[in-house]
Protein backbone atom coordinates (compact mmCIF):
# COMPACT_ATOMS: atom_id res chain seq x y z
CA UNK A 1 0.00 0.00 0.00
CA UNK A 2 1.46 3.34 -0.86
CA UNK A 3 1.77 6.13 2.30
CA UNK A 4 1.81 9.35 2.46
CA UNK A 5 4.21 12.02 3.84
CA UNK A 6 3.72 15.74 4.61
CA UNK A 7 5.53 18.24 3.05
CA UNK A 8 8.82 18.71 3.98
CA UNK A 9 9.71 22.07 1.75
CA UNK A 10 7.75 25.57 1.91
CA UNK A 11 6.79 25.18 -1.70
CA UNK A 12 5.40 21.97 -1.32
CA UNK A 13 3.95 22.91 1.97
CA UNK A 14 2.12 25.74 -0.18
CA UNK A 15 0.51 23.71 -2.97
CA UNK A 16 -1.12 21.40 -0.41
CA UNK A 17 -2.93 23.99 1.05
CA UNK A 18 -3.50 25.28 -2.20
CA UNK A 19 -4.44 22.45 -3.87
CA UNK A 20 -7.51 21.98 -0.89
CA UNK A 21 -8.60 25.23 -0.92
CA UNK A 22 -8.77 25.18 -4.50
CA UNK A 23 -10.77 21.85 -4.46
CA UNK A 24 -12.98 23.18 -1.52
CA UNK A 25 -13.70 26.35 -3.00
CA UNK A 26 -15.38 24.49 -6.19
CA UNK A 27 -18.14 22.64 -3.60
CA UNK A 28 -20.96 24.35 -2.00
CA UNK A 29 -21.48 24.28 1.66
CA UNK A 30 -23.53 21.24 1.78
CA UNK A 31 -21.68 19.26 -0.01
CA UNK A 32 -17.88 19.57 1.62
CA UNK A 33 -15.40 17.40 1.78
CA UNK A 34 -13.37 19.77 4.09
CA UNK A 35 -15.22 21.48 6.56
CA UNK A 36 -16.23 24.87 6.54
CA UNK A 37 -13.87 25.66 9.70
CA UNK A 38 -10.61 24.01 8.10
CA UNK A 39 -11.33 25.28 5.02
CA UNK A 40 -11.34 28.88 6.38
CA UNK A 41 -8.45 28.19 8.59
CA UNK A 42 -6.26 26.71 5.33
CA UNK A 43 -7.57 29.96 3.08
CA UNK A 44 -6.41 32.61 5.92
CA UNK A 45 -3.50 30.70 6.67
CA UNK A 46 -2.14 30.21 3.14
CA UNK A 47 -2.55 33.87 2.43
CA UNK A 48 -0.05 34.72 5.32
CA UNK A 49 2.29 31.92 4.41
CA UNK A 50 2.63 32.93 1.12
CA UNK A 51 3.52 36.38 1.78
CA UNK A 52 5.69 35.41 4.56
CA UNK A 53 7.93 33.39 2.13
CA UNK A 54 7.26 36.15 -0.54
CA UNK A 55 9.17 38.42 2.20
CA UNK A 56 11.99 36.03 2.71
CA UNK A 57 12.82 35.44 -0.91
CA UNK A 58 12.51 39.50 -1.51
CA UNK A 59 15.04 40.10 1.86
CA UNK A 60 17.27 37.19 0.48
CA UNK A 61 17.80 38.81 -2.72
CA UNK A 62 18.82 42.49 -1.35
CA UNK A 63 20.89 41.09 0.17
CA UNK A 64 22.58 38.90 -2.19
CA UNK A 65 22.20 41.85 -4.35
CA UNK A 66 23.85 44.08 -2.01
CA UNK A 67 26.78 41.52 -1.46
CA UNK A 68 28.53 41.46 -4.51
CA UNK A 69 29.07 45.11 -4.74
CA UNK A 70 30.00 44.79 -1.19
CA UNK A 71 32.45 43.03 -1.92
CA UNK A 72 34.19 45.04 -4.09
CA UNK A 73 34.12 47.80 -1.85
CA UNK A 74 35.99 45.03 1.32
CA UNK A 75 38.79 44.22 -0.76
CA UNK A 76 39.53 48.22 -1.65
CA UNK A 77 39.32 48.85 1.72
CA UNK A 78 41.39 45.54 3.24
CA UNK A 79 43.76 46.40 0.37
CA UNK A 80 44.32 50.53 1.44
CA UNK A 81 44.47 48.99 4.99
CA UNK A 82 47.05 46.54 4.59
CA UNK A 83 49.00 49.33 2.08
CA UNK A 84 49.01 51.94 4.74
CA UNK A 85 50.46 49.58 7.72
CA UNK A 86 52.67 48.68 5.25
CA UNK A 87 54.38 52.07 4.00
CA UNK A 88 53.84 52.95 7.79
CA UNK A 89 56.82 49.83 9.36
CA UNK A 90 58.95 50.83 6.38
CA UNK A 91 58.52 54.56 7.73
CA UNK A 92 59.72 53.27 10.88
CA UNK A 93 62.76 51.07 9.54
CA UNK A 94 63.71 54.08 7.86
CA UNK A 95 63.61 55.80 11.50
CA UNK A 96 61.23 58.59 9.45
CA UNK A 97 58.27 57.59 12.16
CA UNK A 98 59.31 56.48 15.89
CA UNK A 99 58.47 53.25 17.15
CA UNK A 100 56.91 54.40 20.08
CA UNK A 101 54.52 56.13 17.88
CA UNK A 102 53.09 52.46 16.43
CA UNK A 103 51.06 52.89 19.70
CA UNK A 104 49.06 55.75 18.39
CA UNK A 105 48.09 52.63 15.73
CA UNK A 106 47.34 49.84 18.59
CA UNK A 107 50.07 48.32 16.53
CA UNK A 108 53.10 46.04 18.62
CA UNK A 109 55.70 48.42 18.52
CA UNK A 110 58.14 44.62 18.62
CA UNK A 111 56.36 43.34 15.39
CA UNK A 112 56.12 44.67 11.68
CA UNK A 113 53.48 42.22 10.49
CA UNK A 114 50.19 43.23 9.09
CA UNK A 115 47.01 42.30 11.34
CA UNK A 116 45.18 39.55 9.81
CA UNK A 117 42.50 41.80 8.22
CA UNK A 118 40.44 39.18 6.19
CA UNK A 119 37.28 39.44 8.15
CA UNK A 120 35.30 42.35 8.01
CA UNK A 121 34.82 43.13 11.74
CA UNK A 122 39.02 43.45 11.55
CA UNK A 123 38.79 45.43 8.71
CA UNK A 124 36.47 47.69 10.52
CA UNK A 125 38.60 47.55 13.75
CA UNK A 126 41.90 48.48 12.38
CA UNK A 127 40.20 50.92 9.48
CA UNK A 128 39.67 52.76 12.34
CA UNK A 129 42.83 52.74 14.41
CA UNK A 130 44.90 53.43 11.68
CA UNK A 131 42.98 56.37 10.90
CA UNK A 132 42.55 57.67 14.49
CA UNK A 133 46.35 57.47 15.23
CA UNK A 134 47.36 58.96 12.15
CA UNK A 135 45.23 62.26 12.99
CA UNK A 136 46.89 62.05 16.70
CA UNK A 137 50.69 61.23 14.89
CA UNK A 138 50.14 64.53 12.70
CA UNK A 139 48.20 66.72 15.07
CA UNK A 140 51.58 66.41 17.37
CA UNK A 141 53.48 67.59 14.61
CA UNK A 142 54.16 64.23 12.49
CA UNK A 143 54.78 63.98 9.07
CA UNK A 144 51.75 62.49 7.24
CA UNK A 145 52.16 58.92 5.58
CA UNK A 146 52.28 59.16 1.57
CA UNK A 147 50.73 56.68 -1.13
CA UNK A 148 48.16 56.50 0.67
CA UNK A 149 47.97 59.27 2.44
CA UNK A 150 45.08 58.23 5.01
CA UNK A 151 42.61 60.45 3.47
CA UNK A 152 42.71 58.39 0.21
CA UNK A 153 42.93 55.68 3.34
CA UNK A 154 39.58 57.06 4.78
CA UNK A 155 37.66 57.56 1.80
CA UNK A 156 37.39 53.64 0.83
CA UNK A 157 37.27 52.84 4.64
CA UNK A 158 34.10 55.18 4.67
CA UNK A 159 32.66 53.68 1.68
CA UNK A 160 33.20 50.38 3.25
CA UNK A 161 32.11 51.09 6.37
CA UNK A 162 28.74 52.51 5.01
CA UNK A 163 28.39 48.80 3.10
CA UNK A 164 28.84 47.34 5.98
CA UNK A 165 26.55 48.26 7.87
CA UNK A 166 24.04 48.11 5.62
CA UNK A 167 24.59 44.53 4.76
CA UNK A 168 24.14 44.32 8.82
CA UNK A 169 20.64 45.20 8.53
CA UNK A 170 20.01 43.65 4.95
CA UNK A 171 21.03 40.32 7.37
CA UNK A 172 19.26 40.96 10.18
CA UNK A 173 15.89 41.40 7.61
CA UNK A 174 16.75 38.41 6.11
CA UNK A 175 17.09 36.67 9.19
CA UNK A 176 14.04 37.69 10.66
CA UNK A 177 11.90 37.17 8.04
CA UNK A 178 13.17 33.28 8.47
CA UNK A 179 12.44 32.78 11.92
CA UNK A 180 8.93 33.99 11.03
CA UNK A 181 8.93 31.67 8.20
CA UNK A 182 9.69 28.97 10.23
CA UNK A 183 7.61 29.49 13.23
CA UNK A 184 4.74 28.97 10.94
CA UNK A 185 5.94 25.50 9.48
CA UNK A 186 4.11 23.22 12.39
CA UNK A 187 0.76 25.02 11.90
CA UNK A 188 1.29 24.36 8.07
CA UNK A 189 1.66 20.90 8.81
CA UNK A 190 -1.21 20.58 11.41
CA UNK A 191 -3.44 22.21 8.80
CA UNK A 192 -2.51 19.74 6.01
CA UNK A 193 -2.94 17.29 8.65
CA UNK A 194 -6.20 17.74 9.29
CA UNK A 195 -7.19 18.39 6.02
CA UNK A 196 -5.82 14.74 4.48
CA UNK A 197 -7.44 12.97 7.31
CA UNK A 198 -10.64 14.53 6.47
CA UNK A 199 -10.34 13.90 3.02
CA UNK A 200 -9.16 10.05 3.13
CA UNK A 201 -11.78 9.63 6.04
CA UNK A 202 -14.50 11.20 3.33
CA UNK A 203 -13.26 9.06 0.42
CA UNK A 204 -12.38 5.44 2.55
CA UNK A 205 -15.62 3.43 1.16
CA UNK A 206 -14.69 4.19 -2.16
CA UNK A 207 -13.64 1.72 -4.70
CA UNK A 208 -11.02 0.62 -6.59
CA UNK A 209 -8.72 1.49 -4.30
CA UNK A 210 -6.68 3.99 -6.86
CA UNK A 211 -9.66 5.61 -7.77
CA UNK A 212 -10.24 6.73 -3.90
CA UNK A 213 -6.35 7.77 -4.48
CA UNK A 214 -6.84 9.96 -7.13
CA UNK A 215 -9.67 11.80 -5.31
CA UNK A 216 -7.54 12.02 -2.13
CA UNK A 217 -4.83 13.61 -4.55
CA UNK A 218 -6.59 16.01 -5.92
CA UNK A 219 -6.87 17.89 -2.63
CA UNK A 220 -3.41 17.58 -2.67
CA UNK A 221 -2.35 14.39 -0.58
CA UNK A 222 1.12 12.83 -1.40
CA UNK A 223 1.32 9.49 -1.86
CA UNK A 224 4.31 7.41 -2.11
CA UNK A 225 5.09 3.53 -3.01
CA UNK A 226 7.42 1.53 -1.96
CA UNK A 227 10.29 0.09 -3.73
CA UNK A 228 8.12 -2.89 -5.48
CA UNK A 229 4.99 -1.86 -5.58
CA UNK A 230 2.96 -0.97 -8.41
CA UNK A 231 1.79 2.65 -9.30
CA UNK A 232 3.04 6.15 -9.47
CA UNK A 233 3.47 8.30 -6.56
CA UNK A 234 2.70 11.94 -6.91
CA UNK A 235 6.14 13.30 -5.50
CA UNK A 236 5.92 16.91 -5.38
CA UNK A 237 9.59 19.01 -6.06
CA UNK A 238 11.81 19.31 -3.17
CA UNK A 239 12.62 23.03 -3.66
CA UNK A 240 12.20 26.03 -0.92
Amino acid sequence: MPYRRLPNTDQARIRALKSAVDKGNMWNMYNLVISLKTLSEARNFLTKFQAAQSYYRDCYANQAKGSRKHLANVKMARLYVSHFIQVLNLSVLRSEVKVSHKEMYGLPTDSFNVPDLMSESSIVEWGSKIINGEMQRISQGGIPIYNPTIAKVKVHYDIFLEGYERQKNLQALTSRSLDNLASMRQRADEIILDIWNQVEERYEQLQPNEERLDKCREYGVVYYYRVGEKGIGNIPDEDN
